[in-house]
């Protein structure tokens, strides 16, 4: 039996106002049309659904029994068609999120946060790993977007610049140096860095390098294939110091004291960009570039996407 979905809304309406020329109002249509529809259901069903008086309707028993179950139907379809345009709107479904740089403070964590306080129905994803992997699930649709240190560069997608974050150095506390509120490169002429394989070890390694190196002396760099996090351990245990991006200073660790890195211009920055596919299609991820273009706003010869601009704009904290 195929029963029309308007039918049923129409006899919802008519048990739930007691009248139909009242469901008729409703539901903004003729009553003769809604008497004439429900009169067709019941000659359907082969049910009287309604008692019909000169004072309105009320439902028969088989009639209440029958509307309950309609009403059911009708509220999960009603469910179903909300989640559905929630989806399209993009206020709810999946992001999937790549990055390699610490959540612990910074502008990617503050964006997430105001991210989830906006769309409290969306389920955020988020997948660590280095810049080549971060890369290949964009290309492979397992990644919506990637948040990554550096410059633009052509092989990820469609790009934007962002924010960037201070070089901060990770001392031992017992470090002489640890005494001092901003550290000056020169100051680390002679230490021992610590840095590790993953990124963005390699890109910091090479701003230590065009700090501190001159011909035929070169920085004391070890380098460890862990996390950042473990290398703040060692650094506590007292095997070097370490310079990190600013956002891996909101997690604390024992024994570790984090110090600003500075020259004679000021502090030593990092850039941050955002990789995405251009046909990905998934309004969360409008709705998440949306988001970061009002947090980096775009800079003035352009609209800070790939081809238009590389300079990075500043918006310190």
């Amino acid at each position: 039996m195929s029963i029309d979905l308007k039918h049923l809304r129409y006899a919802e309406a008519a048990e739930r106002c007691g009248s139909f020329r009242k469901a008729a109002d409703l539901l903004a249509v003729k009553q003769s049309n809604l008497s004439r529809r429900v009169r067709a259901l019941e000659d359907q069903l082969g049910v009287r659904l309604f008692e019909r008086t000169n004072g309105g309707v009320s439902a028969t028993a088989a009639g209440g029994d029958f509307i309950r179950g309609a009403r059911r139907i009708l509220e999960e379809l009603q469910t179903l068609v909300d989640s559905a345009n929630a989806v399209g709107r993009g206020d709810a479904g999946q992001l999937t999120i790549g990055f390699y740089t610490s959540l612990s403070a910074g502008h990617l964590r503050a964006s997430l946060v105001e991210y989830a306080r906006r769309f409290p129905q969306m389920e955020i994803s988020a997948v660590e790993g280095s810049r080549s992997r971060l890369c290949g699930g964009i290309q492979s649709g397992t990644i919506d977007v990637a948040i990554v240190t550096g410059e633009p560069v052509p092989d990820c997608g469609r790009s934007m610049v962002l924010w960037s974050e201070r070089i901060i150095v990770a001392l031992p506390a017992d470090h002489p140096l640890a005494a001092n509120e901003i550290i000056y490169w020169t100051d680390l002429k002679r230490e021992r860095f610590l840095l590790s394989e993953r990124d963005p070890g390699p890109e910091i390694q090479e701003i230590l390098v065009s700090k501190l190196a001159s011909p035929g002396d070169l920085p004391d760099v070890v380098r460890h294939d862990v996390s950042p996090e473990n290398i703040k351990s060692l650094v506590g245990a007292g095997q070097g110091v370490s310079l990190m991006c600013e956002a891996c200073v909101g997690a604390s660790y024992a024994g570790v004291v984090y110090r600003e890195a500075r020259d004679g211009n000021g502090a030593t920055r990092i850039g941050y960009c955002a990789y995405w596919k251009d046909c990905n299609d998934n309004p969360a991820l409008r709705n998440f570039i949306r988001l970061l273009e009002e947090r980096c706003p775009p800079v003035a010869n352009g609209n800070g996407l790939r081809g238009a601009s590389s300079q990075t704009p500043d918006p310190s904290p």
